[in-house]
């Protein structure tokens, strides 16, 4: 049996040797996880490196506009993040609206993320009399951060993990088959969406943003991360072991929930890369004084 052999292989690391625990720690009521320092993490680094964004030529809002945007983004975070997981993992969930609100819980989908902050800056865009996709564009290249830091969160919490491998790097989770049988060696797929999503997605937004004209043509940035993340994750997905609530369903046996929500992203990310050309104008600024043609 497949899971015996990889068990035998005791070369492989214990993921309980690595010392992680999801608690940073514990005062009375109060505890700090991990996963919440991630979100934090994300959004002040996210936010950092917008305001240097913002400091260049053609920027399609001013520093004032950067607060009010956060509040915004982390709206559409937190509340399409939940929505999303419940109606595409949980949807037994709405039986009982009260579970919904338990967030300390867990359960957050990134796709419904996406559409949270995407609603969050359209209606932060028409609020100001700003231009949507521009904003969209900047935000998509501070996105990466979040995902880098969520994704290490991910693997310190020890979920998410990904299938039995023999490969060297390959780690062995807790309770990741029923008691009684051999615990298997599997991919840190955790480790392998912080480098897909996170640091190499950045790197390409950062090329895309400051060693070409990309961010003078509306929608291609926003593109390039749609396309970019859709690819990624699709490919991880791979490696990945599918959600527990969907095992004996072609969500895991065909295509994992998280390839079939990535697919939409591929085909948007594609298109608004195509169409960016002929929605380049000439750009004038928010903040500054130096016009973009």
């Amino acid at each position: 049996m497949i899971l015996s052999a990889l068990a035998a292989a005791g070369d492989h690391i214990r993921f309980a040797d690595l010392g992680l625990h999801p608690e940073v720690f514990t005062i009375g009521f109060f505890t700090l996880r991990w996963y919440s320092l991630a979100y934090i993490a994300g959004i002040v680094v996210g936010w950092w490196y917008l305001l240097r964004l913002l400091k260049q030529p053609g920027a399609p809002m001013a520093r004032r506009h950067a607060d009010d945007l956060v509040f915004y983004a982390t709206l559409g975070i937190i509340l399409g993040g939940r929505i999303g997981y419940v109606l595409f993992y949980a949807p037994e969930m709405l039986a009982n609206p009260l579970r919904v609100l338990r967030l300390w819980d867990g359960g957050m989908s990134f796709h419904g993320g996406v559409i949270g902050t995407s609603i969050g800056i359209i209606l932060f865009a028409r609020k100001n009399g700003l231009h949507w996709l521009r904003i969209h564009d900047y935000v998509a290249c501070v996105v990466p951060f979040g995902l880098f830091f969520g994704r290490l969160a991910n693997f310190v919490n020890g979920e998410l993990w990904g299938k039995p491998t023999t490969a060297a790097w390959g780690i062995v989770f807790e309770r990741t088959v029923p008691f009684g049988m051999p615990e298997p060696a599997r991919h840190p797929s955790q480790l392998y969406e912080a480098a897909l999503e996170g640091l190499l997605l950045f790197v390409l937004l950062a090329w895309a943003f400051w060693r070409t004209k990309a961010r003078y043509q509306p929608g291609r940035l926003t593109g390039l991360f749609l396309l970019g993340y859709g690819v990624a994750r699709f490919v991880v997905e791979f490696f990945r072991e599918p959600d527990s609530q969907f095992e004996g369903t072609f969500l895991a046996t065909t295509i994992h929930m998280g390839q079939l929500l990535c697919l939409p992203m591929i085909a948007g990310g594609l298109y608004l890369i195509a169409t960016a050309p002929a929605r380049r104008q000439r750009v004038e600024p928010i903040a500054g004084t130096e016009s973009v043609a």
